[in-house]
């Protein structure tokens, strides 16, 4: 009999001292699920966006265009109306002078202006 109890009290060591039983992993595979359909969603709105910016982007080509066609016009025009201003023509100093109020000034001479540098140089301390 004493075997015998030794046998139930190892088998009931065993039994107890063994790895529980493993769990679901349902609630890892939902998870997973989820941020799956997340991200593509996600990468299929951001897709779409791109798109339609594209679309934007593309008709506003033309007005672009317009707008460099006209500046480039207005240049010449600046230009001219400085030269005869130059040449000493009262309506053209007029003109120019209101231009220059506006801060258009001549288009043709370059500004005196000093370059700004790109980044804020420092110098180490000593």
């Amino acid at each position: 009999m004493d075997n015998e109890s030794k046998l139930d009290n190892d088998s009931n060591e065993e039994v107890a001292g063994a790895a529980p039983a493993p769990q679901s992993s349902l609630p890892l595979i939902i998870t997973l699920v989820a941020l799956l359909i997340y991200f593509g969603f996600q990468t299929f709105a951001l897709l779409a966006e791109r798109g339609n910016l594209g679309q934007v982007k593309a008709s506003q080509e033309s007005a672009l265009q317009e707008a460099q066609k006209t500046q480039a016009q207005f240049r010449t025009i600046v230009t001219k109306t400085g030269e005869l201003a130059d040449k000493g023509h009262a309506g053209a100093k007029m003109v120019m002078e209101g231009l220059q109020r506006q801060g258009m000034g001549m288009a043709g001479a370059p500004a005196a202006t000093t370059p700004v540098p790109d980044k804020a140089v420092t110098k180490p301390v000593k």
